[in-house]
């Protein structure tokens, strides 16, 4: 202890460093398991895979709270105290204030209740698959009984020596730091008020884009040769990746120069699948958008799920939802499938991808009524969380708030309250970060047009190396070295507000629409 308290500043980085980067190591192997359960493994091999990541989590857990980490934390700290204590900053002063909020809420749990967690969760991941395919509910209102009786112990341990007004504050803390329930309603009410106006006015005009990109069956590997092609071409590095399928889309990194995604395809949906590839492309591109330097740090971390959506929703709506991509796609449809979409007209492509529809499953809305789906969510997963919701009763309650915001009845669980894999994964307090990521998109997008000019005219021309290297420069590699409303005031000299994303979705939708 003497020697490590007479270590200077840079000594003792430099060994904070190589173990908070073996504990990256073993974070990027869990990962690795996770997706294998998702894309490849045998649904026997359940419960030893729930077994596998148990322990694993639990060493990481004891390797991040050992004393060690924070004494090396506090010998950073006295040397670079001023600079740690604020937001920006040199690589290494992010890193140590960014492992130290890290540290000090893992050291506030329990061992025995981080492997809790993660085998709880493993076990409901697979229930849920089984329980949304026979659209059951009662074969996961166990497992989600169980998680969430976890969560909220979790949500104790970790408010703690804090003033916490909700349960589920503390948990979006770890998706969204500083994220509270009351924030985002003051955020989501005024916004839903704007977007059931939208949707309605556009109900009046009483115009019905025809989908020309769906409804037309396409096989399963001419789909996705061609979405891998167009997510090669808008940047996704495929050296450093791979695309598969899953029962739910996603995109995770596991270390420097290995980012996976997945989408899921039905035959005739061929713009869903490509609107999904488009979705997590974003997601990956900016994880390999991180600089190798450094790999397995804050610095190459993300920062926060807000910011991350963010980039894939840009993607997928901003440029994959564009008149000026289509104009694009459309003649690399042609070429691709030949008389299958044969004479597809680039216009009615782009209106029918942006139909607006009130529809029961979220991935598949639209981008007006999509953050309806996110607002039923976020309301059910507080409620739950505050215990004013039981789980039994949560399909009527998922069904009546479909009834009330998209005047929608919902025929079964399926596609109802069991459609998402969030809740399985006890994920409780992602949701709002899809909308969060939806004004951050929006605001961002506009600061690209005024440094980069007519981007817009490149799509059309499949090139898209421009906006890529501005969300590069800007987002993905600065890391964690701003909190993300502070990265969204530095990009866009603005705070967070719904007046970008309400000027994208008025023009957009009033060209379509003629409003």
């Amino acid at each position: 202890m003497k020697e490590r308290l007479s270590m200077t500043g840079e000594k003792a980085y430099e060994q904070l460093c190589k173990k908070y980067g073996e504990i990256t190591t073993l974070r990027n192997v869990s990962w690795g398991l996770h997706w294998d359960q998702d894309v490849m493994m045998p649904t026997m091999g359940l419960k030893n895979r729930a077994r596998q990541l148990e322990m694993l989590s639990g060493l990481e857990h004891e390797m991040l709270v050992v004393d060690e980490i924070g004494d090396l934390l506090s010998i950073c700290e006295d040397e670079w105290g001023e600079q740690i204590g604020s937001l920006g900053g040199e690589a290494k002063v992010v890193n140590v204030r960014e492992i130290r909020r890290e540290y000090d809420l893992a050291r506030k749990l329990p061992g025995d209740l981080v492997k809790a967690q993660t085998s709880a969760s493993s076990l409901a991941r697979g229930a849920w698959g089984e329980a949304k395919k026979d659209r059951d509910f009662k074969g996961f209102s166990g497992h989600l009984e169980k998680l969430l009786g976890i969560l909220r112990e979790k949500a104790d341990c970790l408010s703690e020596g804090k003033v916490v007004a909700e349960k589920w504050d503390a948990l979006a803390d770890l998706y969204e730091p500083g994220c509270q329930a009351r924030e985002v309603e003051a955020v989501f009410r005024p916004l839903r008020e704007r977007l059931v106006d939208l949707v309605g006015r556009i109900a009046e005009k009483g115009y019905e884009p025809k989908d020309v990109v769906n409804g037309v069956e396409v096989g399963f590997d001419a789909q996705m040769s061609f979405v891998r092609k167009i997510a090669e071409k808008i940047g996704f590095d495929f050296e450093g990746g791979r695309l598969d399928t899953s029962a739910h889309p996603f995109c995770s990194g596991y270390g420097y120069g290995d980012v996976r995604m997945t989408t899921h395809v039905t035959g005739d949906r061929l713009g869903g699948t490509l609107s999904s590839v488009m979705h997590e492309s974003g997601h990956g591109m900016y994880t390999q958008g991180a600089l190798e330097k450094h790999a397995g740090m804050p610095m190459g971390n993300y920062v926060s799920l807000g910011i991350h959506e963010s980039q894939s929703r840009m993607w997928e709506n901003q440029v994959g939802r564009s008149e000026t991509f289509w104009k694009w796609c459309a003649g690399e449809m042609r070429h691709e499938f030949g008389e299958l979409y044969e004479g597809l007209n680039a216009r009615q492509a782009y209106e029918g991808m942006n139909g607006v529809k009130r529809s029961l499953i979220r991935t598949r809305a639209d981008e007006v009524t999509y953050n309806l789906h996110v607002m039923v969510r976020f309301e059910l997963e507080v409620a739950m969380m505050r215990g004013d919701l039981e789980v039994a009763d949560l399909p009527g309650a998922w069904d009546e708030k479909y009834k009330d915001y998209l005047g929608l009845d919902v025929p079964d669980v399926g596609v109802g309250c069991l459609q998402d894999i969030h809740w399985s994964l006890g994920a409780i307090g992602y949701f709002p970060t899809y909308t969060l990521g939806n004004l951050y998109s929006a605001q961002f997008y506009e600061a690209a047009k005024r440094a980069l000019g007519d981007i817009e005219g490149g799509f059309e021309q499949g090139e898209f190396v421009g906006l890529l290297g501005w969300l590069q420069t800007n987002i993905h590699e600065q890391g964690m070295r701003y909190r993300a409303g502070d990265l969204c005031e530095e990009v866009t000299g603005e705070k967070l507000g719904a007046d970008a994303l309400m000027r994208h979705l008025e023009a957009k939708f009033g060209d379509i629409y003629g409003l």
